[in-house]
């Protein structure tokens, strides 16, 4: 029940509610039939009673008339009476009382009481009109139910500025960072679309004081970084000057990551999908990390892949990059297929459930080797690229996986 639908629990609960007004509605008219049978038969016997009585069937004319008209009913002549009995009639209901004999006939929908006294006979026809209670009781019916389906529409119509809501929030979620929230209303939704608005524009505020902020950080930080490098070619060689070359060179790292974590985690980030040789994308992410190729044994189905290739090569760099940094014999192996892409390389099982690593500036140890985003970056593409990042430790082998879902 919790997780249903406002509209779909509006839904079944109007269908149900409607469900058994239309059941209650058939078995009243049942019983409303019964009871109009049950009625009408007293209402014969009544009608019968009266005339075999003391000797009714001796009335005057007037008087004769008159009580055919309080009861509705009309004499039907001799010949009629017996053309009615050579159709062979339908009874329905016969009684005998002391007064004499009764008998209710049907021919089509017209009714009609025989009643016999001491060799005397009489027919009449029913006149009075059966259909009209069961008409009113349709149109009372027909009324609620229209009452109904117009409460229902109300109530739907009250409620579809909330699904304009959801699909403006969904496309906002989906990258539209200009997505308007209309806040025509001023009841609780309208409040809700007013509220959510605020918080767009003070996401956007966010981001655009974010994306400054990197820009002008990477900016400001690769002119020193260029200078420092380009004086420390000036300085003799040692261990000082290694030293100095390594420190800038990983601070010009920290800051491609950074650039790399900013273009991916951007909302209205699309990849440039074509298709690619794996083994061109395997050859290209070496040469990025610039590490030596006999350290790694390289296994291939030589398959095309349809993706972005600089993405998928940044993460099989960073998978690559891991591999190589915490192996125990500086040995890593790659293993590819269609569906899946696997770096293995021998060492302990991580600590921490691989959730934990996928955090920015996270890593199993405080080495100076790493910042802690590879991990992260590689989330981040696998995102993008409709592939799942699995890990699992098997033979003394820590594997990552790319898995294409």
């Amino acid at each position: 029940m919790r997780n249903i639908s406002v509209s779909a629990f509006i839904n079944t609960l109007f269908a149900l509610v409607l469900t058994l007004i239309l059941t209650a509605l058939f078995f009243f008219i049942s019983w409303d039939e019964e009871r109009q049978r049950i009625d009408q038969i007293n209402r014969y016997k009544l009608i019968s009673n009266l005339l075999l009585s003391t000797a009714k069937l001796q009335l005057t004319p007037e008087r004769e008339k008159k009580f055919y008209q309080d009861f509705e009913i009309r004499p039907v002549s001799v010949d009629e009476s017996k053309l009615l009995l050579l159709n062979n009639a339908n009874v329905v209901f016969e009684s005998e009382s002391v007064y004499g004999k009764m008998q209710i006939f049907t021919i089509g929908k017209n009714k009609y009481i025989y009643l016999q006294r001491f060799g005397y006979s009489l027919m009449l026809q029913d006149k009075k009109s059966t259909t009209m209670r069961i008409t009113f009781t349709v149109l009372v019916a027909i009324l609620i139910t229209i009452l109904f389906l117009l409460l229902y529409i109300a109530i739907m119509k009250k409620l579809s500025p909330l699904k304009q809501l959801h699909g403006q929030i969904e496309e906002f979620a989906n990258g539209n960072m200009n997505v308007k929230i209309n806040r025509n209303f001023n009841d609780e939704i309208g409040k809700i679309a007013h509220s959510f608005d605020d918080a767009l524009h003070h996401i956007r505020s966010l981001l655009e004081s974010k994306n400054l902020f990197m820009r002008n950080m990477m900016h400001e930080l690769k002119t020193p970084i260029t200078r420092g490098r380009i004086a420390i070619e000036m300085v003799e060689d040692g261990s000082s000057k290694e030293m100095l070359v390594r420190a800038f060179e990983r601070m010009n790292e920290l800051i491609s990551e950074l650039a790399h974590v900013e273009r991916l985690t951007t909302q209205g980030f699309q990849p440039n999908i074509s298709e690619s040789s794996i083994d061109n994308i395997i050859e290209d992410a070496i040469n990025l990390l610039l590490c030596d190729k006999n350290k790694l044994t390289i296994t291939t189905e030589h398959e095309h892949l349809t993706t972005d290739a600089k993405l998928l090569t940044l993460a099989i760099k960073n998978l690559l990059d891991n591999g190589l940094k915490y192996s125990e014999n500086d040995q890593a192996s790659i293993i590819t297929n269609h569906t899946s892409i696997k770096v293995i390389s021998k060492g302990k099982s991580l600590e921490h459930p691989l959730k934990y690593y996928l955090e920015p500036f996270t890593q199993e140890e405080k080495r100076n080797a790493g910042f802690g985003l590879g991990l992260y970056i590689v989330n981040n593409i696998a995102v993008r690229l409709n592939y799942t990042l699995n890990y699992y430790h098997k033979n003394t082998h820590n594997i990552f996986e790319l898995k294409l879902k």
